[in-house]
């Protein structure tokens, strides 16, 4: 009699599609020009050395999602730009402490693997890496039917970079007087998403036949490593903080020192159509500053001084400006006027 024989591929997990997977990011990561730093990808574990210049390194770590913004590329079948925002996610909180980061480990969690999808993800990983100047050191992918539905899956990350002790950029370097400067966003960035999505289903939008939503909806998190990197290698700013989850009022008071407060002119915003687009499906201004960045995607404070010097940092479409300044007070934040829709 004839048993049959129970596998890992029948229950559902396929370890050569999964081997065939690490073998592609091997090959796509052994492609980078200059000195390879890690080799053995598939490997347990990657090892990496602390810069030599740095007198008393400090390691920052970092990890983070891009939420339900999969749900958007699931639906558009888009994958290449999700990567990106993986990778933004954690760098640009990394370099709010004044850490360069170093290295970043994904980690993808599916129902199948599919290697056309988590190539072109992967793809958008190395190359938000590259923007950060940081390396891809390896990760971790999980099949996991029963857990997720057909097509489904997450993904998330982890950075880790490094800081001089002394560099460290702490609440203490924010000083009454200071300016509050908006760096512009690429968008959406990676936040709001299960709004957006809850406004697209009530509104029966199909957004494969609107251009407009495809463009904007999967636009890649706008990645500021390298500008804000040589501000402070220059000691141009005292402080910075990067608008995620809870806009620009949670984000700011993170970094304002006990007795000081940051007061914003909302009016000095300049923000972009898909926050316009959003503002007209009935939310009203509170909930879009809550959820949204609303056009501000990383906040610097400076001394007045050196107000002129940072701009040559920053591409055209990225130039910070002034939204507000720093007073003595016990408000954290104040929030005065409002961002003109129009």
């Amino acid at each position: 009699m004839n048993k049959k024989l129970f596998t890992y591929k029948k229950s559902g997990v396929n370890i050569n599609a999964a081997d065939n997977f690490v073998n592609f990011i091997r090959s796509v990561s052994s492609k980078k020009k200059g000195k390879k730093k890690f080799s053995n990808i598939g490997g347990f574990g990657s090892i990496s050395n602390l810069p030599n210049h740095i007198k008393q390194p400090k390691i920052v770590a970092c990890t983070d999602g891009v939420g339900t913004k999969i749900e958007i590329a699931n639906t558009l079948k888009i994958f290449n730009t999700i990567g990106i925002d993986l990778v933004a996610m954690s760098v640009n909180d990394l370099i709010v402490q004044g850490a360069k980061p170093l290295l970043f480990l994904d980690y993808i969690s599916i129902n199948k693997i599919n290697l056309s999808k988590l190539k072109s993800i992967i793809k958008g990983i190395i190359n938000g890496c590259k923007q950060s100047e940081c390396e891809l050191a390896g990760g971790e992918t999980a099949e996991m039917p029963g857990t997720y539905t057909k097509n489904k899956f997450d993904i998330a990350g982890f950075a880790v970079g490094v800081v001089d002790k002394n560099k460290v950029l702490n609440k203490n370097k924010i000083k009454p007087n200071d300016l509050i400067l908006a760096v512009p966003s690429s968008g959406l960035h990676s936040n709001g998403y299960s709004l957006v999505r809850y406004i697209i289903d009530k509104k029966k939008i199909n957004i494969k036949k609107s251009k407009f939503l495809k463009t904007e909806l999967l636009k890649p998190t706008k990645i500021y490593v390298k500008e804000v990197l040589k501000l402070l290698d220059k000691n141009l700013i005292t402080g910075c903080a990067n608008i995620t989850g809870g806009g620009l009022e949670d984000n700011i008071k993170r970094i304002i020192p006990e007795n000081l407060m940051a007061e914003i002119d909302l009016k000095k915003i300049k923000t972009l159509k898909i926050f316009k687009w959003l503002k007209k499906n009935n939310i009203s201004d509170k909930e879009m500053l809550k959820t949204f960045n609303c056009g501000v995607g990383f906040c610097l404070t400076i001394n007045p001084k050196n107000l002129d010097k940072i701009q040559k940092y920053f591409k055209k479409e990225y130039k910070p400006y002034v939204i507000g300044k720093i007073y003595k007070g016990k408000n954290k934040i104040k929030l005065n006027g409002s961002i003109n829709w129009v």
